[in-house]
């Protein structure tokens, strides 16, 4: 099977900064906002923005209360077929959702079915006055209308191709990699 690596590093440090900077930019500051990254890998990638956003705004204290997290496996739509996956904690920040402007933080949007479940369960959280998503990596094909607010790559794949995200807190090193369709 082919494997190309697409981010490095270096590269997903970029984006996760520039990421940072549109939200901050899109919000006008870091008042009322709060981080939910979505498991697995959206809340590592949650913290990294809320560190990332705490250190442009001055305010590397306020990290802690940005980010949390948002499980979704209750409400996917995918649970009668059989797939199954283990909960996961929800963590929201002490001062709630409500009335904050919500980013839903996500390492790859395809389907747009994950996100989906997001705002089902978001719904279920409290009232936000905003939902934005951001994600690491946007690679086409949806089947529902959903589109990121917040980008960190853009990669048109074939269906048959698999984005596979790694992060150190996960798997021990950061790339994007993309392995299968064409050889």
């Amino acid at each position: 099977m082919t494997q190309r690596t697409v981010l490095d590093a270096p590269d997903i440090s970029r984006a996760i900064t520039r990421i940072a900077h549109e939200i901050i930019e899109s919000n006008k500051g870091s008042d009322d906002l709060v981080l939910l990254g979505i498991p697995r890998r959206g809340v590592p990638l949650a913290h990294r923005l809320a560190e990332a956003i705490a250190s442009i705004s001055g305010r590397p204290e306020t990290a802690a209360e940005l980010a949390g997290s948002l499980d979704i496996t209750m409400y996917r739509d995918d649970l009668r077929g059989g797939s199954y996956r283990a909960p996961e904690p929800t963590s929201i920040p002490t001062a709630g959702i409500d009335a904050k402007t919500v980013v839903l933080v996500d390492d790859v949007l395809f389907s747009g079915r994950t996100i989906r479940a997001g705002l089902d369960a978001l719904a279920d959280v409290g009232r936000p006055a905003k939902v934005r998503l951001a994600v690491l990596v946007d690679r086409g094909h949806r089947d529902l209308p959903i589109r990121a607010d917040h980008v960190g790559k853009n990669l048109p794949t074939s269906s048959s191709e698999r984005v596979n995200v790694s992060l150190i807190e996960i798997d021990g090193d950061d790339a994007v990699t993309i392995s299968g369709g064409r050889g």
